[in-house]
């Protein structure tokens, strides 16, 4: 080779290195890009612990996390020289802060750092041990490369003054990302094709969300979400009047009966049960009962045939908005994402004010759907999320019903009287995976290998448990003064394997009808058996207990939005969707306003003000 070949190459390499950007910069974002992917891959997990899962579509995460993360860095090309180095040092090192934050704060409560709790650092005084016992010591690996940045940058102080600004490189990655982020947000979240929001959505769980959009493209969605739609809104004196009026019309004067009160002082527990619809309630597979327990409780309890499920977004959380403080959820997202700090004139407030202790229980995360703020904002003045239980036997999402309901029992039978008790169960969540030895239906392989096969056993093994508890709350003396009140969240099998029910063969009736009714029991020890065919929701369970527990309906006569379905002459539902159903129908246009009502309710935190204020 020549000398002027040579110099020729080397004057190419020069022109090459000055337009590209510099190695330090591309070797930080490179190993930020896999801190990302190590990171989404710690956090899904089950124990937290250094184990992988990866999405189902994972050149689609992957590839928005790359961009995300993309244009996280190119912030620092918009830097000269040493400015550039230390730029990309501290964006390096923001994002480490990031994902330990999100780490440990995972580990001790299945959610990552928000803004809401970032109002709430105060709460974080005397936690410094818990906090510091959160921390691994493999989570070196999320600093290391900042700490041999860093010393890179003190020791050799001569590196990078010759790096330019590379303004065109930076417009370039941005472009690049945003296009391709929403590319991907147009495809999946706005056309035909994505039926289902996948990309930009708020989900049942924040891991999730995490999955889809990457640590950073979580907290830029979270804070827009916070900003953007979390806001309280000031109502107008015209809203203000809607909402006058349409509790007024909401109101009936319906002459009481001799079930007012009749439970008046007496303990209460509200039995939440995940995805039991009502087709099972009193039905048998070849010759087995499902709901052996269910049947056997409705031989002294009040039964609603006619009641349906009425989530949106939110779920199972929803259905502890409507039961608890009988208001529809919003219709954009989850209510208690959205509004987890709102307060609601509730069971749990009306009981508190009669001299009732109250807690709520639920053998999951907190961070989940965020519901330990939101019924603690509810009223409940004690709530029992998974760290309050001994995690000996998982099922499905968490803690099996029967571990749960046996290490409640005793904190119940001990509890102070008189007491309300909402208890929430988990185990006949969906995919309906029973575990072989808790399988106990005899039926049809053909049934049984199916996700109908495996619904019928997460109910009955649930129905099982139930029965046990309250069993045994019966010899500790507890139910003699209790009562006990159980409802479905909302369907199951229905919900979310519907299509799968026409190829089942043999086929029965029974099961292939979606209504999407949930049963609706409220039992007592020794009570004769009463049927109430009147059509309702989850959102009337309010006004139906309280008349019962013999609280003075002027209380919330104009604060809730359902309907005591023991005097009610109204004979209606609105699903989740807008649908109404029932024979009242010239009461379908106020019904059917009551879900905008209820978005001014709860945007407005309407209960935390004026007159409604607790």
């Amino acid at each position: 080779m020549s000398v002027l070949q040579y110099q020729t190459i080397k004057r190419n390499l020069r022109f090459i290195g000055e337009i590209l950007p510099d190695p330090y910069w591309l070797g930080s974002f490179l190993l930020g890009y896999i801190k990302v992917k190590v990171f989404m891959g710690l956090t899904t997990s089950w124990n937290s612990a250094w184990d992988f899962y990866f999405e189902h579509d994972y050149e689609l995460s992957s590839s928005i996390a790359f961009c995300f993360t993309l244009l996280f860095f190119s912030v620092a090309l918009l830097f000269k020289g040493r400015r550039r180095l230390w730029a990309t040092w501290l964006l390096g090192a923001a994002l480490s802060f990031i994902l330990i934050a999100d780490l440990v704060y995972f580990r001790g409560f299945g959610d990552y750092i928000n803004l809401y709790l970032v109002k709430q650092v105060g709460n974080l005084e005397d936690l410094g041990s818990t906090i510091f016992s959160l921390f691994f010591i493999q989570d070196i690996f999320f600093v290391l490369d900042c700490v041999l940045g860093l010393f890179l940058l003190l020791m050799k102080k001569g590196m990078g003054k010759g790096i330019s600004r590379q303004i065109p490189w930076f417009m370039m990655f941005c472009a690049l990302a945003v296009g391709f982020i929403y590319s991907a947000h147009y495809r999946y979240d706005l056309t035909e094709n994505g039926e289902n929001q996948m990309v930009f959505r708020i989900c049942w769980a924040p891991t999730d969300t995490m999955r889809n959009l990457s640590p950073l493209g979580y907290h830029f969605y979270d804070n827009y979400v916070y900003f953007k739609e979390n806001q309280t809104i000031e109502l107008t004196l015209e809203q203000k009047e809607d909402i006058q009026t349409w509790f007024a019309q909401n109101h009936e004067d319906a002459p009481s009966n001799e079930l007012k009160g009749i439970f008046a002082g007496q303990n209460l527990i509200l039995l939440q049960v995940e995805s039991l619809e009502n087709f099972v309630v009193q039905q048998s597979l070849e010759n087995q009962e499902i709901t052996p327990t269910l049947n056997r409780l409705l031989k002294n309890s009040i039964y609603f045939p006619n009641f349906y499920e009425q989530v949106w977004n939110g779920t199972t959380s929803d259905a502890e908005l409507l039961a608890n403080a009988s208001v529809y959820p919003v219709r954009r997202g989850s209510t208690f994402f959205r509004y987890p700090l709102n307060e609601y004139y509730s069971l749990p407030v009306l009981l508190t004010e009669e001299g009732y202790t109250t807690r709520a229980s639920h053998p999951d995360n907190a961070g989940y759907w965020n519901w330990v703020e939101a019924l603690t904002g509810m009223g409940f003045a004690n709530t029992l999320d998974i760290t309050d239980f001994v995690m000996d036997e998982k099922i499905g999402l968490g803690l099996s019903d029967g571990s749960f309901l046996r290490q409640m029992q005793p904190m119940v039978g001990g509890e102070q009287q008189p007491f309300y008790d909402f208890i929430i169960t988990m185990s006949s969540h969906g995919p309906f995976d029973l575990p072989t030895q808790y399988r106990e239906l005899d039926m049809n392989p053909q049934i049984d290998q199916t996700k109908l096969g495996g619904y019928f056993q997460s109910i009955h093994y649930t129905d099982q448990q139930i029965g046990a508890f309250l069993d045994n709350l019966d010899q500790q003396g507890v139910l003699d003064n209790t009562v006990v009140v159980i409802y479905g969240d909302h369907g199951g099998i229905h919900k979310y394997y519907n299509s799968e029910l026409a190829d089942i063969q043999p086929q029965e009736e029974w099961w292939s009808i979606d209504d999407h009714k949930v049963p609706f029991i409220i039992y007592k020890k020794g009570m004769e058996a009463q049927v109430i065919d009147t059509t309702g929701g989850q959102i009337d369970i309010l006004p139906t207990v309280a008349y019962l527990m013999g609280i003075d309906e002027k209380a919330y006569a104009d604060k809730v939005q359902g309907r005591n379905l023991l005097t009610t002459e109204r004979d209606y539902v609105v699903l989740a969707d807008g649908t109404f159903v029932g024979e009242s129908e010239g009461y379908k246009d106020h019904a059917l306003q009551g879900l905008t009502i209820a978005d001014l309710l709860i945007q407005s935190n309407y209960y935390a003000q004026g007159p409604h204020q607790k």
